[in-house]
């Protein structure tokens, strides 16, 4: 495709409306319900195969995606090690 200068612009075309509606579908459902991370995500993916800061946009969107999955799993726990401690310090009220 990068070999003939028209496919070559038809293709990159192709991208910038796939991706930029992906990438826009995707911010929009961050207001609205939806997976609006994995749209945005996506997007970017899409955007990335031929433009290189859509390629950085991706990889610092990558790096925060991994830091908040960590921290949503370490709130987690701590709410369960909460739970767990708030049930033994409790005594049993049976009938």
């Amino acid at each position: 495709m990068h070999s003939h200068p028209v496919l070559h612009w038809t293709w990159r075309s192709v991208i910038i409306v796939v991706g930029g509606f992906i990438l826009l579908a995707g911010i929009v459902m961050c207001v609205t319900p939806g997976p609006g991370a994995l749209g945005i995500l996506l997007g970017l993916a899409i955007l990335a195969t031929e433009f290189s800061w859509a390629h950085n946009l991706l990889h610092r969107a990558r790096v925060w995606e991994r830091k908040a999955r960590e921290k949503a799993i370490a709130t987690q726990r701590r709410r369960r090690a909460r739970k767990a401690a708030f049930r033994t310090d409790r005594p049993h009220q049976g009938s």
